[in-house]
């Protein structure tokens, strides 16, 4: 089986390791027999399939599921069958490989508005007007 992402980048099955743990919630008396939770371990540091600036965003965008030998690792156990937390794991690292493999909106610079420069300087006109009244002796004016 492939995990398809978008046209350039394709992931095999044999990068995605799956380890199945018991679950806390709902399950009833199988929860004490079954391990229904998923953890879905895929390494993307050495992954061949990621191009370097898709690997470099989708680290970012991992945060601290990601491990210091670059593993991300995810954990399914919201539903109370393993193959369907299996299937959520796999939709979960789909849905952040697509978001990683979508380059950042460019920024362009733009110039304050009149109206927020007039804004800023009113704020400041107040601030001072506040510590200028503060001040133990002053003539009453500024």
């Amino acid at each position: 089986m492939t995990l398809y992402i978008n046209d350039r980048i394709s992931i095999d099955e044999s990068e995605l390791q799956f380890e199945f743990i018991h679950a806390s919630g709902p399950g009833g008396q199988n929860i004490n027999k079954l391990a229904s939770a998923v953890q879905l371990r895929f390494d993307v540091l050495h992954s061949p399939s990621l191009p370097d600036e898709v690997r470099l965003r989708l680290i970012k965008l991992a945060g601290r599921r990601i491990n210091n030998q670059g593993v991300l690792v995810i954990e399914a156990r919201q539903r109370r069958s393993q193959e369907q937390n299996k299937q959520d794991a796999v939709q979960r690292l789909t849905d952040m490989l697509q978001a990683a493999s979508q380059p950042p909106k460019p920024r362009y610079k733009t110039k304050p508005t009149q109206a927020s420069r007039q804004h800023r300087l009113d704020s400041k006109r107040r601030r001072s007007q506040i510590k200028f009244l503060r001040q133990k002796y002053h003539s009453g004016e500024e």
